[in-house]
């Protein structure tokens, strides 16, 4: 099979199998993205995160379907802990969102964060790129929910979500910081419990705290997912970012951002391969460090040598 043809055309099969080369570091996926690309640059990227516990995966459920009912096909990168048997996702989201399977409009996959602190798997770009070229209109990438490390997902997102609960306490305040600097608009999920306006009003002060507030404030919905409570609002909450984005030249920005961040995660990636396979794996590393711990030479003097060599 022809990945890359086969997805263009369609294939659902074909489309799982990019994803997993691409995740695997396949020797075809970089050939099948260079096929790709050409191809992306359509789909809308919205992003979910926050906090574990705050009901992302029951959140991406519902704004699929009400996603689904206007018409519009959707991709769905979940990206759940890795396996520390398999080095696989553990797929708890894609379980609670088993439902949406038989769905045509909707492809979902599960992607293992596989060592990486941000939130996302190094390899979420791509897959978003893939599901792209297959002609997704709206991509949701749903984090794993790791606290302030969740920045990541500026990189993937056009919009970007923060989802929240009442009854977090100091929590709040530990991820205040990264939150700020990400969040485009807030979800307050499971509203319906006590709390839910004075996390309203926390969220408010935090805002009018922010030295960096451009003129759109990020606005505040509140949901409760298990009930489809709240999802059109929100959804249209995200039109209204979409639509501010576009017309300010905001969107353009952040996909120019967005490319400039991949080539160098890209270069990071090949020096990283590099490195591993003509330094640690062919035992020179470890030669370089006995010469370093005898003082015949220093780290250096060695990695200058290193980088000339890479440069020839």
């Amino acid at each position: 099979m022809n990945i890359a043809e086969e997805l263009l055309k369609g294939n659902r099969l074909a489309l799982s199998r990019a994803i997993t080369a691409i995740e695997n570091e396949y020797d075809e996926a970089t050939d099948i993205m260079k096929k790709l690309y050409p191809h992306t640059g359509h789909a809308y990227v919205l992003g979910i995160t926050g906090p574990p516990g705050a009901g992302k995966s029951t959140l991406t459920d519902k704004i699929a379907r009400e996603y689904r009912k206007q018409g519009k096909t959707v991709g769905i990168v979940a990206v759940d802990p890795t396996s520390p048997f398999t080095g696989g996702a553990i797929l708890g989201d894609r379980i609670r969102m088993n439902g949406l399977t038989l769905d045509e409009g909707v492809f979902i996959r599960s992607m293992g964060t596989r060592g990486s602190l941000g939130g996302l798997s190094h390899k979420t770009a791509d897959a978003v790129k893939a599901m792209d070229a297959f002609g997704k209109d709206i991509i949701i990438v749903e984090t794993v929910g790791v606290g302030q490390s969740e920045v990541d997902i500026v990189k993937a997102a056009d919009t970007t979500v923060v989802v929240l609960i009442p009854g977090m306490g100091d929590d709040i305040q530990a991820i205040k910081a990264g939150i700020l600097e990400i969040g485009d608009l807030y979800c307050i999920n499971k509203s319906d419990l006590d709390g839910a306006d004075k996390l309203v009003r926390e969220i408010n002060m935090m805002l009018d705290l922010d030295s960096f507030m451009t003129d759109w404030r990020p606005p505040i919905t509140k949901v409760v997912a298990s009930q489809n409570e709240g999802i059109s609002d929100l959804l249209a909450t995200v039109e209204k970012h979409r639509d501010y984005i576009e017309k300010n030249g905001q969107l353009t920005a952040r996909r120019t951002k967005r490319t400039r961040d991949e080539m160098l995660d890209i270069l990071r990636s090949n020096i990283g391969a590099y490195i591993k396979g003509r330094i640690v794996d062919s035992g020179r590393l470890d030669a370089y460090v006995e010469k370093i711990r005898k003082r015949e030479t220093d780290p250096y003097t060695v990695v200058g040598s290193v980088m000339k060599e890479m440069l020839r």
